[in-house]
């Protein structure tokens, strides 16, 4: 009796709690806990760079997140760059912002475009993506997936050369390679060698090129309703800047009291911050600021599941042809195993994940071609 009228009295809740705390569960906490845990991991982030020598690939990814990655670069001369094939080049490093670290890791091209027969130039970039997918793939799939690493290409910035009326075969050919594997983000290179009116046709040219062949560009995401007006306005102003003509620069420079990066002409100044002069706000911004998880998780959920969706259907098909060999060597045996039936549930879901796929490339294929209606008009205008 005493023990239970003891248990009674632990029970009545303490007279200084309001009501407020009573209905009060906790699980809106968990958002912190998602960032405190997202924060001490850190994030990683891969970045592939593909364009010709020269058209300043390095000083722009210098400018973009202020650091030399490229110090003790070797330049190589005329003779080497005849018979030059392209290698993978990959640079790593750890940035650190407000206390949040990025691994950003950054995978140049060197010799793309440079040598006198370029035809199979991106097979050097379409090898490393599968190379990085199939390997995530196998950590995935083993015993210990508690420390995977993350080295897949989350977005392609392909330099599009400023002296030409639109893409070449050899940019067109890459593409048509890369878009169902990777983000492509088209980026004109040294735009200030360009008059503005000029900087306007070759976008149009390119865009034209783009939905002619059928390319999937990096589709920016719709904004949802409850964002404020500055926001949508921010991101209709970087939908329309597609391609972005850019500008890089690791010069200071001093400009009536004020510190600016930029380039010093006899006829003036370029400052690569400057909307007027150049796109490279908006793509740092893109790049870095509002899309990089967007990037991710594009790269995650449609360019990874794709390929995840056709080594599973090759496991399978070879599985299948292994059972058939042991079937036809067995013809007494008629009832099916457990192993086959498993694999006939395998294969049913593999059916529907490749039709899922299907229906979500189609659809981005009508986003893309109702978007670039949109920035077509919108240059027009």
């Amino acid at each position: 009796m005493y023990a239970i009228q003891s248990k009674v009295y632990l029970l009545i809740p303490n007279s200084s709690f309001t009501d407020r705390d009573r209905d009060y569960i906790g699980f809106a906490t968990l958002p912190d806990q998602v960032h405190r845990k997202s924060v001490k991991r850190g994030f990683d982030f891969t970045l592939m760079v593909v364009g010709e020598s020269g058209l300043g690939k390095s000083t722009l990814i210098n400018s973009l997140f202020l650091e030399d990655l490229y110090r003790n670069r070797k330049i190589s001369d005329v003779s080497e760059r005849i018979q030059k094939t392209t290698t993978i080049e990959k640079k790593t490093m750890e940035i650190e912002e407000r206390g949040v670290k990025l691994r950003l890791t950054v995978i140049d091209t060197p010799g793309f475009g440079d040598a006198v027969n370029c035809e199979d130039s991106w097979k050097v970039c379409t090898n490393y993506i599968d190379e990085q997918f199939r390997q995530y793939f196998t950590d995935e799939s083993g015993l210990n997936r508690r420390n995977i690493q993350d080295n897949r290409v989350h977005c392609c910035l392909y330099f599009v050369p400023p002296w030409g009326h639109s893409l070449r075969q050899m940019d067109l050919e890459l593409m048509k390679r890369l878009h169902r594997k990777v983000n492509i983000v088209v980026v004109i290179a040294k735009a200030d060698t360009l008059t503005s009116s000029e900087v306007a046709k070759l976008k149009k040219n390119i865009l034209n090129d783009i939905r002619d062949n059928g390319i999937q560009m990096y589709e920016f995401p719709e904004c949802d309703s409850d964002e404020d007006e500055e926001f949508k306005q921010q991101d209709r102003e970087l939908k329309a800047s597609v391609p972005f003509a850019v500008v890089g620069s690791n010069t200071t420079l001093e400009i009536a009291g004020k510190k600016i990066r930029g380039r010093q002409y006899p006829w003036g100044v370029v400052d690569v911050e400057n909307p007027k002069h150049s796109d490279f706000i908006k793509l740092r911004t893109m790049l870095i600021s509002t899309h990089m998880q967007d990037l991710k998780d594009v790269t995650e959920d449609v360019h990874y599941e794709n390929f995840r969706a056709q080594c599973i259907s090759q496991i399978s098909q070879h599985a299948r042809e292994r059972g058939k060999l042991k079937r036809d060597s067995a013809p007494y045996e008629s009832d099916i195993t457990d192993t086959d039936r498993l694999l006939i549930q395998k294969d049913e879901e593999i059916r529907r994940m490749q039709e899922m796929l299907k229906q979500m490339q189609e659809k981005l294929k009508v986003d893309a071609q109702d978007s670039n209606k949109k920035h077509e008009s919108i240059i027009d205008v």
